[in-house]
């Protein structure tokens, strides 16, 4: 917001929650005063009925840094999505779409199954991803058998990235954890009172897909259980708090590891001299 105003920049989703409008409360979308302070762009402009895909999300972005480009603004691009984020700036593999057939047959065979029909035609796929993930594995497996190309080999003739074409300024946050988890926990808990469980009460009455993104974003789950009586509301609220923690310590080591080394790292509390030391490393160069 600081970087915002003193450019005179435009905030950036790069959130993959926050581009849904129906979860404004859990995916801690930007408040009106807030959008009255600076330009947010690509905040809650999709239905959750419609799923966003990686490559969606970097159309959109592409389109509203071009036009931020050309009036002469700075694109400030803030989210912790990191496949968003490499999709804008790497491409994205031009993977042909998957035969239905193909994708009825892997999603509905057992995981053992798969696994081992992975081995077997992508040895390298099968050595680079966790025996549990199934996800990963039935979408590289779906890639071989409809193309007849591996995954890795569509990666590596990626199209579309703008990384090389825009003058980029990165910053990753990783404060300390412990400082970390207790602001997940106090901001779930600000959420449901702040109306999450309203929120996720008109998600389910519009009976959606379950396995659509926006059905999945942490905490829709933990307070459907409650909603369905499975849960209290302080259980459901731990469960919600404990997913947010798993999920921020995924995506640390993430943004840990994954990125260039170059891309600098602040490693302390946004807070204080943290934020201080944050602006200094954006605005000097921005």
């Amino acid at each position: 917001m600081a970087l915002a105003e003193r450019t005179g920049g435009a905030i950036v989703n790069a959130d993959s929650a926050q581009i849904y409008r129906d979860l404004p409360v859990l995916s801690a979308a930007p408040s009106e005063a807030e959008r009255a302070r600076a330009d947010h762009r690509l905040y809650g402009v999709r239905d959750a009925a419609e799923p966003c895909s990686a490559a969606d999300w970097a159309a959109l972005a592409r389109a509203e840094i071009a036009g931020l480009h050309a009036a002469g603004r700075l694109p400030i691009l803030v989210g912790g999505t990191g496949l968003y984020i490499r999709t804008l700036l790497d491409g994205i593999a031009p993977v042909p779409p998957i035969d239905a057939e193909v994708r009825r047959e892997v999603r509905e065979a057992p995981a053992e199954e798969n696994r081992r029909r992975l081995e077997e035609l992508d040895a390298e796929a099968a050595a680079r991803l966790h025996p549990g993930d199934r996800a990963r594995t039935e979408r590289a497996l779906e890639v071989v058998l409809s193309s007849g190309r591996t995954l890795k080999d569509w990666q590596d003739s990626r199209t579309g990235g703008i990384g090389g074409s825009v003058a980029l300024w990165p910053l990753i946050l990783l404060p300390p954890r412990d400082w970390l988890y207790a602001r997940c926990d106090e901001r779930f808990g600000a959420m449901v009172g702040n109306g999450a469980v309203s929120e996720v009460e008109a998600l389910l009455a519009r009976k959606l897909d379950p396995s659509l993104p926006a059905m999945r974003a942490i905490g829709v789950p933990e307070l459907s259980r409650h909603l369905a009586g499975e849960l209290s509301l302080e259980a459901a609220i731990t469960a919600g708090q404990q997913a947010t923690r798993n999920y921020a310590k995924r995506q640390y080591t993430w943004f840990a590891h994954q990125p260039p080394q170059a891309w600098p790292r602040l490693y302390e509390a946004l807070d204080g001299g943290g934020m201080a030391a944050a602006l200094e490393l954006l605005g000097a160069r921005a």
